[in-house]
C-alpha cells in the first residue's frame, strides 16, 4: 500500500512539476525507498523472519501423505532457472509487442490494452505457479508467490523506469488518472478487508475479480 500510494497516487498531488510527475529529487527518493523496501522484504522473507513464510510441518505432512517424494533442488539450481525463465519471458514479450501493436492499431483498439496484454504475459509464469500451488493445496506457497510478485511489480518496476528516465532525461508520468485513480483506492481498501481478517471466502474473491473486470472496462471505455 505504501509503494502504491507513493508511486501511483502521490504524483497527482505534488506541485514541483505539472501533471502526474515527480521532480528529479522526488524521483531519486522514490527509487531509493522502493528498492530499499523491496530489499527489506527479501531480508525478512529469507532470513530474519523466514518462519512466517514456511508451511507448517503438520500441514506439509498431511498434504504429502500418499504422494511420491519429489527431488529437491538447490538454491543455485533455482536461481539459474529463474534467470533463464526471466530472459525467455522478456524476449517473448519484446517479440510479441511488435505484431500486437500493429494489430491494435489496425483494429482501432486502445493502446492501454496492448500494455495490459504484455503485463499479463510477463506475469503469466508467477500467476500459473500460484494457481498450481493453490490447486495443490499449497496455500503458503501461493501467498509467497503473490507477495513477491506484487512487491516486485511496484518495488522494482518503478525504480527501473525512473532510473531509465533520469539517464535518458525523458519525463515519466507515474500517477494514475481518470477512473483508475478511485479504482486503485478501492482495490487497496478491499485488500485490507480481505487479508486482515485471517479468513476469506468466495465473495471476497469475486469482489477482486469484479475490480479486475472494471479495470478492463476502463481500458475500452475510459
Amino acid at each position: 500500500m505504501a509503494l502504491a500510494v507513493l508511486g501511483l497516487i502521490l504524483p497527482n498531488f505534488t506541485t514541483s512539476m505539472s501533471g502526474p510527475r515527480f521532480s528529479w529529487p522526488q524521483e531519486i527518493f522514490l527509487v531509493v525507498t522502493s528498492a530499499g523496501l523491496y530489499a527489506i522484504f527479501l531480508l525478512i522473507q529469507t532470513m530474519r523472519h523466514s518462519q512466517y513464510f514456511v508451511e507448517s510441518r503438520e500441514a506439509a505432512v498431511k498434504r504429502e501423505a500418499g504422494r511420491p517424494q519429489l527431488q529437491k533442488r538447490s538454491t543455485t539450481h533455482h536461481s539459474i532457472m529463474l534467470f533463464v525463465y526471466l530472459v525467455a519471458v522478456v524476449v517473448l514479450a519484446e517479440k510479441f509487442a511488435i505484431p500486437l501493436d500493429n494489430g491494435i492499431e489496425r483494429f482501432g483498439m486502445p493502446q492501454a490494452f496492448g500494455g495490459a496484454i504484455i503485463a499479463a504475459l510477463v506475469l503469466a509464469p508467477e500467476a500459473l505457479s500460484a494457481i498450481g500451488a493453490t490447486l495443490g493445496n499449497q496455500l503458503q506457497r501461493s501467498v509467497n508467490i503473490l507477495l513477491g510478485s506484487v512487491l516486485a511489480t511496484i518495488g522494482l518496476t518503478i525504480p527501473a523506469v525512473l532510473t531509465i528516465g533520469l539517464i535518458t532525461k525523458r519525463p515519466v508520468a507515474l500517477g494514475v488518472e481518470g477512473g483508475n485513480f478511485p479504482l486503485l483506492l478501492l482495490t487497496l481498501a478491499v485488500s485490507v478487508v480481505t487479508f486482515s481478517s485471517g479468513r476469506t471466502n468466495v465473495l471476497q474473491g469475486c469482489i477482486h475479480l469484479l475490480l479486475f473486470a472494471a479495470f478492463l472496462l476502463l481500458i475500452f471505455f475510459p
